[in-house]
């Protein structure tokens, strides 16, 4: 973390998110559609994701190496209940004397950019992060990273810059009980939309097959 401080605030059809994204917990089982989401950002995106130039086999080893008991990620599906969007919110280790911290990163694949799953993934975590009794939100990233800065200035996040890189940080608040029932009922919704895509999937899949199409079932 650096302590230069700026007072800066400043193919498929596409996913339509509309006013408002479920954004689903995900978990060990998980672990195929993240790689699979991972490795379908070109090499720019997998720079600005990981801030480094990141080999098929480097995510590879990141995705085998996601600890689901003690971190957490979040993901969006789309209709077809591919990963578009996700983030990994990492605990990192306790400082006495120091706030309670985790750091957040997200990646979204072109098809679900410009329509709000960043934010959603971002709020998303924030009140995970009160509900578990963190006090800041922390996000280390490039400093030409335009779509995380554009995210972290719209959360009102602190950044400062120092030798190419940025960090911002989100003072959080503590947990309330309107954010215990916001993130019980985030959780219900977001499972209640997987499960009516993954039944309408399957609908379209055995229509298919009943017109003697199965090729066109995905």
């Amino acid at each position: 973390m650096h302590n230069k401080l700026a007072n800066d605030h400043s193919p498929r059809k596409p996913y339509t998110a509309g006013q408002a994204v479920p954004v689903r917990e995900l978990h060990a089982g998980h672990k195929a559609e993240i790689l699979n989401h991972l490795l379908q950002l070109n090499d720019e995106d997998r720079r600005l994701r990981f801030g480094t130039q990141t080999p098929d086999e480097v995510i590879a080893h990141y995705v085998e190496r996601l600890d689901f008991n003690k971190d957490n990620v979040f993901g969006v599906f789309d209709d077809e209940l591919k990963l578009i969007g996700m983030a990994h919110l990492a605990y990192l280790p306790e400082i006495k004397g120091q706030a309670r911290a985790a750091e957040f990163g997200v990646s979204v694949l072109p098809e679900g950019r410009s329509q709000g799953l960043g934010t959603a993934l971002l709020q998303r975590s924030a009140v995970h992060s009160r509900n578990t009794r963190i006090e800041t939100l922390y996000v280390h990233c490039l400093a030409n990273n335009k779509a995380m800065m554009h995210l972290a200035q719209k959360a009102d996040m602190r950044v400062e810059y120092a030798y190419g890189d940025a960090d911002a940080y989100l003072k959080l608040s503590p947990a309330s009980p309107a954010t215990i029932v916001e993130e019980a009922a985030n959780e219900q919704w977001a499972d209640l939309d997987y499960a009516m895509k993954a039944n309408l999937k399957k609908s379209n899949q055995a229509w298919w097959w009943f017109l003697g199409k199965p090729g066109l079932a995905r």
